[in-house]
């Protein structure tokens, strides 16, 4: 049993380990230079920013039966039958 305890202790300490080699590197890399920019990067040229372009497709109008619920799908397809 203490075979398993020094296991997870030398585990456990490993991981430390690469936890603070992983930042180091991040830090020396320059990962953390510009978080900014990043979070900008999403947005095409075409779609402002901080203005909602998207729409769920209830409102855009459409008749689109992929988005409909599962009963409302099954009203919908009777009301198409003559």
């Amino acid at each position: 049993m203490l075979f398993v305890y020094g296991l997870i202790w030398l585990f456990m300490i490993a991981l430390g380990v690469t936890a603070v080699v992983a930042l180091v590197w991040a830090i020396r890399t320059g990962q953390f230079r510009d978080l900014q920019s990043g979070a900008y990067m999403i947005f095409d040229e075409d779609e402002p920013e901080g203005e909602m372009t998207d729409a769920f497709p209830s409102e855009r109008g459409g008749d689109d039966d992929r988005a409909a619920a599962p009963d409302q799908r099954s009203d919908r397809q009777h009301e198409r039958e003559p």
